[in-house]
């Protein structure tokens, strides 16, 4: 499914998930004052520069996730666990749905907070029901256990958690999803017979109260360490 072809409401509705993300940038924004240095721990193409304008963003990546990706607007080239910068620089980090792509994400987590200021606080989306991506760089999967004993481990204490929809939701995902395994015409011909019950599923979501079927988590962490 090319969600690009979707008018905004729609795809908003069905890309849920990613709605929720953007969302969550966008308040963490807000709170960090003008200024500020930031951290975007994995930042890919730069997709949440825009949101930190008036403050001293550093785009962070190793630049080998996606072939297809441009790499050429990050600020530096370096790998999480081992962050090429000194102690308590950054007033506020970034980590959206790369955690699952590091070998080692205690370390990870660890140098993040080890380049935070004391109070500093990241924002950490990670997938938990989620396909595998960016192959062969996807290693791990995070329920909100492993997240918070992940974050205690590296001195960050959990403000927020929040799961990013139910079973619903994911179900709802994961019908349109069955149109990549179709050649073109049969995907349209699939998209036609599960798009009724696709659109209607997330409606039914208030029901999974436990969200335990979630496509993950999306945690603010402040960083204890003094």
């Amino acid at each position: 499914m090319n969600a690009g072809l979707l008018p905004g409401p729609l795809r908003r509705y069905v890309l849920d998930f990613e709605r929720r993300i953007t969302a969550a940038v966008m308040t963490f924004a807000a709170q960090v004052p003008a200024g500020a240095r930031v951290l975007d721990a994995g930042a890919g193409e730069g997709a949440y520069k825009a949101y930190f304008r008036e403050r001293k963003y550093v785009g962070l990546d190793l630049g080998i996730g996606d072939r297809k990706w441009d790499y050429a607007q990050l600020e530096v080239l370096g790998d999480l666990a081992s962050l090429p910068f000194a102690d308590n620089v950054f007033d506020a980090a970034l980590n959206i749905v790369t955690l699952e792509h590091v070998k080692d994400p205690r370390q990870v987590l660890k140098e993040l907070a080890r380049v935070l200021k004391s109070g500093g606080r990241l924002l950490l989306v990670v997938p938990h029901e989620w396909e595998v991506h960016q192959h062969p760089h996807d290693f791990f999967r995070y329920t909100k256990y492993g997240v918070e004993e992940l974050a205690r481990s590296a001195g960050f204490r959990v403000v927020s958690m929040e799961p990013g929809g139910g079973y619903f939701r994911l179900l709802s995902r994961r019908l349109l999803g069955g149109a990549q395994f179709f050649p073109m015409p049969l995907n349209w011909a699939w998209l036609a017979l599960v798009a009724a019950p696709a659109l209607l599923l997330p409606l039914l979501d208030g029901l999974d109260k436990k969200k335990d079927f979630t496509l993950g988590y999306l945690a603010v962490l402040e960083n204890g360490r003094k």
